[in-house]
This record gives C-alpha cells, structure tokens and sequence, in this order.
C-alpha cells in the first residue's frame, strides 16, 4: 500500500526523471474543431485483460515544464482529476480499461487543449505504456468581407479592409491581383491579427494600392491547420464608385450593381407585360366597334332597299 501512496507524488515530478522505466514513448497526432468532442487514444498493444486495482493510469499535460494531470486511475480503480480545466470534460472508461483500452475522451475541444498528452500506464513500478498525443485544435474563419473604398476619379491610392474572425489557428492573409491572379506586395498591406474573449483569432488586413483602370482585387484567408482558403474578389467601378461591402456568404446577398440591375430588369419586365396587356384591349375594343359599324350598316342599308314589283309581262 506504501508503494501505492508513493505513486501519485512520482508523477508530479518532471516527466524526464521517469525515463528510468520501461517503455518507448509512442507518439500520435490528432486534429479536433473547437466546440466538438475527441478521442485521444491510448492502448496497450498486446494484453487484453487488465485487473484495475494493480494499475495506474495518468493523462498529463506539461505546464511550463511541470507536469498537471489531467485525469488519473488510482487504486480502488478511482478516477479522479487534478486540473479544474479538465473537471466534467475529460473521461476514461473503467470497462475498456479492464481490456487494455485507457483511451481519453475529451469534450467541447477549446483552443486551450491544443497541447500534447501523455498517457502513463504504470504496474508494479513498471511503465507498459507511455504514449504522447499532440492534439491540434482548428475553427473555420468567417467569409472575408471586402469593404470598397468612396474615391473620386482624381485619387491615385485605394485603399481596402478586408475583415475575417472567429478562426484557429492563427491565420496567413494575402491579397491578390485578380486580372492576373498574382499576389500583391506584402509592403503594400497591413494585416493586424488578435485574440477574441472566445479564444479564437480576429484578422483586419488593409491594403494601400496605387489606383489603376478596372482594379479587381482579392483577399484571402488561409487557414493552414485545415488547409483552408477563403477568397473574396471586389471589382471597382472607378467610373462611379460607391461604399459596399461584397462578402462570399451566400445567406447575404449585397446590394450593388448587380442588384440594381437585377431589380431594374424586373421593373422594365412589368411594364412590358402592362403594356402587351392595354395592347391587346385597345385592339379588341377596336375590332369589336369595326364588326359593330359594319353590322348597323348592312341593317340600314337593308331597310333602305325597295322592293321589287313582280310584274307579268304580256
């Protein structure tokens, strides 16, 4: 019982003063979205059945080169936690433990867990298992939004902002010349990234571009954990620009030329069906009082008509 009491304090120490102990470290990688739960796996190789009350087992994180437990298996097979973190988040099932399975399931992933796991399964003094988890935590990024700048023909630098939040990790930002597909100068833009109450990151890049005929330029948001990128293109008439926002939402849809275009086709095809529709009546009425003309004229010429005496000629 001495040698079980001593066991918890070991594993406080710094994780190098156990390499005393058998078992090659294994390492694993995982990637997990914010918000969703993950399985951090841990399993003996080649034992199946496993008596609880003879084993430790620990998941540990390493805080400033200390290590914190996350969770552990104690004897009397209790299962407890260290870390307020991790309390009511991190579980390990007693019944797949028995058969050789200390796998950890985490729950509602926060970019805080973005850290390696170690998984130490202890007997008798003896390390069976010691297996390192690096978890990568990744959140989508907004639809980058474009705002087009109000300028007059005479100025010569345009300026654009693009915006993006609510992403992991930290984003890369590049601005491309549409016509050519080619990326802008880095000197030309200024991306400032920084860190939501949320945990997950906030992007506003602006760029500072000398003005030229039809600009179209590009933001895009790269997300390199998912391998992710958004893009959004904004096309500036110079010939009449106007403040607008064009987002690649599709639940948002800007207003802008194209909607002005799509609502003027609308008003121009109303009118046309109303003016085929009083068309068609005005040449109805006209050929309705046409056949009614020639009725009353063939009437009256009928009553005008004499009759014809038929006379016996001798």
């Amino acid at each position: 019982m001495a040698l079980k009491s001593a066991l918890p304090l070991l594993l406080l120490l710094p994780l190098p003063l156990l390499s005393g102990l058998r078992a090659d470290t294994q390492k694993n990688e995982v990637r997990a979205m914010v918000g969703s739960d993950v399985e951090l796996s841990c399993v003996h190789a080649t034992e199946e059945n496993f008596d609880l009350n003879n084993l430790y087992v620990y998941w540990q994180i390493s805080v400033s080169g200390t290590p914190k437990t996350v969770t552990y298996l104690s004897e009397n097979s209790t299962v407890g936690h260290h870390n307020n973190q991790y309390k009511d988040r991190a579980q390990m099932s007693l019944d797949r433990m028995k058969r050789g399975d200390f796998s950890l399931r985490l729950y509602n992933v926060t970019p805080q867990d973005e850290q390696k796991f170690n998984c130490l399964v202890i007997r008798n003094l003896e390390k069976i298992v010691n297996i390192e988890v690096t978890l990568h935590v990744a959140a989508n990024y907004s639809m980058p939004v474009v705002s087009v700048p109000s300028a007059t023909p005479q100025d010569e630098e345009l300026t654009f902002t693009c915006t993006s939040k609510d992403g992991y990790p930290e984003p890369k930002v590049y601005w491309i010349n549409k016509t050519d597909n080619s990326l802008l100068d880095e000197a030309l833009q200024n991306s400032t990234v920084s860190l939501n109450p949320r945990g997950l990151y906030d992007v506003v890049s602006v760029l500072k571009i000398r003005r030229v005929p039809n600009m179209n330029v590009g933001c895009c948001i790269e997300n390199v954990l998912l391998h992710q990128n958004l893009t959004v293109s904004s096309q500036t008439a110079l010939a009449g620009e106007t403040n607008a926002s064009i987002t690649g939402n599709s639940n948002h849809t800007p207003k802008g030329p194209g909607d002005i275009l799509e609502n003027t086709g609308t008003g121009v095809t109303v009118l046309i069906v109303l003016g085929v529709t009083a068309a068609v009546v005005v040449i109805v009425l006209l050929w309705r009082r046409s056949r009614w003309s020639r009725w009353n004229y063939a009437a009256g010429a009928q009553a005008s008509r004499p009759e014809l005496e038929l006379t016996d000629h001798v």
